[in-house]
């Protein structure tokens, strides 16, 4: 199984979920908030071998991204995984628009040539985060948790980008609708744990195979065969990249 979004250092024991994701052979891309986030996390996953950590500059912190922007380019060199980073023009975050906006240019700008897998925050902003990575050729970019119009869903496929979808998106019309639209070879799995419930607990990475039966129901196949083709799908994503 693979989860590609998950705030692994946002549980109350971070620990007992990595040691499961290695036990259980968890892919796993744990997310960081801020760049200070990721260099308190790294030391504890920097030998894993199946839990990764992203570096991060969530678009609701910021408030905080000048005075981080620096341990941001700093940290870039020590990991292929970017995220979460985005924009988010919900009434939670319209607010820090402006600020929003000029972090995530100056991010795509750093990223430009590098080879690094994005995973996108897009609440309310989907356009926009669209046309900024394609104006920056950025490649290898994951909408994770995806809520915006089913009519942008075909453009971001045709621009290359990917979407990640986790236990909450097929409890909802609007987040199975979503997964309806998304094409076999354009879909990957998250948790987004611990931000996800599921039979009033906190979702984990294991939970991934909750979202594996729902694909093989619509999809109308086994199980192997959904597993096959979200493995397929990480493999080309990763295939260009210097995974470290």
């Amino acid at each position: 199984m693979i989860d590609t979004h998950c705030h692994v250092d946002l549980y109350s024991n971070p620990f007992e979920i990595i040691n499961q994701c290695e036990r259980e052979g968890i892919v796993t891309i744990g997310m960081t908030n801020l760049p200070s986030h990721f260099e308190m996390g790294y030391p504890h996953v920097m030998n894993c071998k199946k839990v990764r950590l992203a570096l991060g500059l969530h678009p609701l912190y910021a408030k905080q991204h000048s005075e981080e922007f620096d341990l941001f380019l700093k940290c870039l060199s020590k990991t292929s995984y970017i995220g979460e980073i985005g924009l988010d023009f919900s009434k939670e975050g319209i607010i820090t628009k402006e600020i929003q906006l000029e972090s995530f240019q100056k991010v795509l700008f750093a990223l430009r040539g590098q080879k690094k897998i994005l995973s996108l925050h897009s609440r309310k902003a989907e356009r926009e985060i669209l046309e900024l990575l394609v104006d920056n050729k950025t490649e290898n970019a994951i909408f994770h948790w995806y809520s915006g119009p089913l009519s942008l869903i075909d453009k971001i496929c045709e621009s290359g980008y990917y979407f990640s979808i986790n236990p909450a998106m097929i409890k909802s019309y609007s987040g199975k609708e979503i997964i309806k639209k998304i094409p076999k070879n354009r879909l990957l799995t998250e948790s987004d744990g611990p931000f996800v419930n599921i039979n009033n607990r906190v979702v984990k990475p294991i939970d991934i195979k909750l979202v594996l039966l729902h694909l093989s129901v619509i999809w109308n196949m086994d199980l192997l065969q959904v597993e096959s083709i979200i493995n397929d799908n990480f493999k080309r994503i990763i295939s260009n990249i210097k995974v470290y």
